[in-house]
């Protein structure tokens, strides 16, 4: 069968997207990708809107200078202030964001209408996950929550610590203390799957956890079904590559455990972005 074998890019502000690239090479076993992690400068979640644009767009110019067909931003925050921008300016690219997704996959979860969102402070205030559910549930009761520390621990790889088990306590307690408590949390950043067991030992089982990388990753296979842009079946073994903006070795380490299998550190290519 034939079809376009060029890769699908992948890009975040570090490691948290590898959670969205992991759906995406379960779902799409044919396709090939460029993943790049912009490690020198996360996180985006306390950098301005401009400024998060401006990193957005140089690492889209460094994957369509590798020819990728698709460009996924696996970036919550990048997505709530960059993806309108990019998908204007990189068309007929495709560009698919995790904020769509991620909203649709929490109101199909919710049973009470009120909603969860635990983002970075950028994507709170940028208020996506809030506009992208009401959407579609203009009764839900949405209420968002900065959680800028997870960053910090899921790049440190802490997913069971006593520093994650500490931090979770503090930001969800109040939260769940209340009367009006959310049955579903979105997890608004790619990072924080990996914290995705603190949280839900805190929250119990009865809460519904959201990670927008499985739904993302059905949207990305929609948009392949819809287009002529499917790799087709070549027979040839599948291609991933990896870049990174700092520390090739440490992103290959602590990558894994967002990848789900090994990287390889000499197959994470040191970039500058600047100079891109």
């Amino acid at each position: 069968m034939n079809g376009d074998p060029r890769p699908i890019g992948v890009f975040d502000s570090g490691m948290g997207g590898l959670t969205v690239l992991r759906a995406l090479t379960a779902r799409l076993p044919d396709e090939h990708f460029v993943y790049l992690g912009d490690t020198a400068r996360l996180p985006y979640g306390t950098k301005s809107p401009d400024t998060v644009r401006a990193y957005a767009l140089q690492a889209t110019h460094l994957l369509l200078g590798e020819d990728v067909k698709m460009v996924v931003i696996a970036c919550n925050t990048a997505s709530s202030v960059g993806l309108e921008a990019l998908q204007e300016g990189l068309a007929p690219v495709p560009v698919i964001g995790v904020i769509e997704p991620g909203a649709r996959a929490g109101v199909a979860a919710t049973r009470n209408k009120r909603i969860g969102v635990l983002a970075t402070e950028s994507t709170v205030k940028g208020g996506a996950y809030a506009r992208a559910i009401h959407r579609l549930m203009a009764d839900a009761e949405i209420t968002q929550l900065p959680c800028q520390v997870f960053v910090a621990l899921a790049e440190e790889g802490w997913a069971d610590t006593r520093a994650t088990t500490a931090a979770v306590e503090d930001y969800l307690e109040p939260l769940f203390a209340r009367p009006d408590a959310p049955d579903t949390l979105v997890l608004g950043c790619t990072h924080f799957p990996v914290l995705a067991g603190a949280i839900q030992r805190h929250v119990g089982d009865t809460i519904t956890l959201v990670d927008s990388a499985e739904t993302t990753a059905a949207a990305v296979a929609e948009t392949l079904a819809n287009s002529t842009l499917q790799a087709g079946i070549s027979g040839a073994p599948r291609t991933v590559r990896f870049f990174a903006t700092d520390s090739p070795e440490r992103f290959a380490r602590i990558g894994a455990i967002f990848f789900g299998q090994d990287i390889d550190d000499g197959a994470v290519t040191l970039v500058d972005l600047k100079m891109a």
